[in-house]
C-alpha cells in the first residue's frame, strides 16, 4: 500500500538544506564500525543523499542504492554524487516508496533509514520490508529522533510554542514524533529476538555555530515549510504564532552559549540465519 501518512516538513529549502549538512559520522556513527568494504548497502529516505554518498566512500568494492519518494530531492542527491565522484561512483539514486520496496528477498547486506519512521503511517511495516531484502547474517539498521526528549537553553517561551505546534502537526499527519523510543518494540513487533537487536542512544548536540545554524533553519522552516503551512491550514497555529516562532528561534541562535540536545534512538537488527 502507498504511503498514507504526510510528511511534515516538506521539501522547501530551508528543510533540504538542513538534511544535507548531515554525514554518516554525525547520523550513523552506530552503523559505521560493522560496514565491510564488499557490502551492498540499501539507504531508505535518503533524501539530499549526503549520508548515503558517505557511505558509497565506506564501501569502494561494494555499492548503495539511495531511494527516497520525491524526485526532486533525489536530483539534488544526484548533482552532489557527480560533484563528490565526477561521472563514475558506486552510488546510485531510485525514486521508491518504502511501503514496496521493488528488490529481491536478501539483496543488500545492509540496509538503513534515518529519520524516516517517524514519518511513515505504518513503521513495523516499513521496518518488515526492509528485513525483507536484508541477507541472511545482514543488518537492518534505523535511526529516529524522539521529539518528546529534547532540551535546550536557553528556555524561551517561543520554543515551547515550536514544540507544541510541531507535535501536533505530526500527530495531524500520522506520524510518530517519539520514534526513537519505540524503535526496539517495533524491531521485535517484526519478529526479531532480543539477541538479535542491539539498541543505542545517542544525539545531536548543537552548540555555538552549529546551534545558530539549527537556528536561522527553523527561524525560516516555520514560516515556510509544510510545518507552516499545515499548521496554519488546519488551524492548529496562526500567522501570529509562526511569526512568534519564527522570531524567537533568531534570537535564541544569537544568544551566546545557546545549545540544544536532539536525542536519538538507534537500532541495529541481525537477520538470523538458519
Amino acid at each position: 500500500m502507498p504511503e498514507q501518512a504526510t510528511y511534515t516538513h516538506g521539501h522547501h529549502a530551508s528543510v533540504v538544506n538542513s538534511h544535507a549538512r548531515r554525514t554518516a559520522k554525525n547520523s550513523a556513527a552506530f552503523l559505521i564500525p560493522h560496514i565491510k568494504p564488499h557490502y551492498r548497502i540499501l539507504d531508505v529516505g535518503c533524501g539530499p543523499g549526503s549520508i548515503t554518498i558517505d557511505l558509497a566512500q565506506l564501501v569502494p568494492q561494494g555499492s548503495v542504492i539511495g531511494i527516497d519518494a520525491v524526485e526532486d530531492v533525489l536530483s539534488q542527491a544526484r548533482e552532489l554524487a557527480r560533484a563528490r565522484f565526477g561521472a563514475v561512483g558506486n552510488v546510485t539514486f531510485q525514486q521508491h516508496d518504502a511501503n514496496e520496496l521493488p528488490f529481491s528477498d536478501g539483496e543488500f547486506d545492509v540496509v538503513y533509514c534515518h529519520q524516516v519512521l517517524q514519518h511513515v503511517h505504518d513503521p513495523v511495516a516499513i521496518l518488515k520490508e526492509m528485513a525483507r531484502v536484508t541477507r541472511k547474517g545482514g543488518l537492518v539498521a534505523a535511526r529516529e529522533v524522539d521529539y518528546g526528549s529534547l532540551s535546550w537553553y536557553p528556555e524561551l517561551p517561543g520554543l515551547d510554542k515550536w514544540e507544541d505546534i510541531h507535535m501536533k502537526v505530526m500527530k495531524l499527519n500520522g506520524a510518530h514524533p517519539k520514534a526513537g523510543r519505540y524503535l526496539k518494540a517495533w524491531a521485535r513487533e517484526i519478529g526479531f529476538a532480543p539477541g538479535d537487536i542491539t539498541f543505542t542512544w545517542d544525539s545531536w548536540n548543537y552548540q555555538d555555530g552549529d546551534a545558530a545554524i539549527w537556528a536561522q533553519s527553523w527561524s525560516e522552516r516555520a514560516l515556510r515549510s509544510s510545518y507552516a503551512t499545515t499548521s496554519l491550514d488546519t488551524g492548529i497555529a496562526t500567522q501570529e504564532d509562526l511569526d512568534y516562532v519564527s522570531d524567537t528561534w533568531r534570537k535564541w541562535g544569537e544568544i551566546e552559549g545557546a545549545l540544544i540536545i536532539i536525542p536519538n534512538g538507534e537500532i541495529l537488527c541481525r537477520v538470523k540465519e538458519e
